[in-house]
């Protein structure tokens, strides 16, 4: 299996919605309830990330993994609240491409190009309760860092580690 990494272009993150609901759904069913996870459509990240794309593209990156012409998953990396720090905000993979090696692509990918944005670290930010990820990262040399916070979900408030890796 061959795995095609390349920038995003306009049209793209409808596509990349759609993915991303499919993820999380896959991803976080285990300890969030699939009708909080459903609550909101793929139509709706779409137009999200549509939205989201229009004005960050000048400052974040979004690159897309290609399987034999299809979307196989997504990272998206920027500038972070974090002082000194860059920020991975997403790796998904479609749930019918994990333990491919698609993801680990995507991360080495942007681990190339996070010094390219400043500071002297990235950080991301995991659920607390989704271990498969928070080994993924490990696996990728990312740490803990003893940060934690907590965002909703569709309303549901997720407990969250950072995790930060040197650049």
């Amino acid at each position: 299996m061959s795995v095609l990494l390349r920038p995003a272009a306009e049209t793209d993150p409808i596509r990349v919605g759609f993915l991303h609901q499919r993820s999380r759904v896959a991803a976080y069913s285990g300890f969030i309830s699939r009708e909080v996870l459903e609550a909101r459509t793929a139509e709706s990240f779409g137009e999200w990330w549509a939205e989201r794309w229009r004005w960050e593209q000048e400052t974040h990156r979004m690159t897309l993994a290609e399987v034999d012409g299809e979307l196989a998953g997504f990272s998206y990396i920027g500038p972070s609240e974090t002082p000194g720090a860059v920020e991975l905000y997403a790796i998904h993979v479609d749930p019918d491409h994990i333990g491919t090696g698609v993801g680990r692509a995507l991360m080495i990918h942007a681990l190339k190009e996070l010094p390219s944005l400043g500071g002297d670290r990235a950080v991301l930010w995991v659920l607390s309760e989704n271990h498969q990820a928070r080994r993924f990262y490990e696996n990728g040399g990312w740490h803990p860092d003893g940060a934690t916070r907590t965002e909703p979900i569709n309303g549901v408030p997720v407990p969250q580690l950072r995790y930060s890796h040197p650049l």
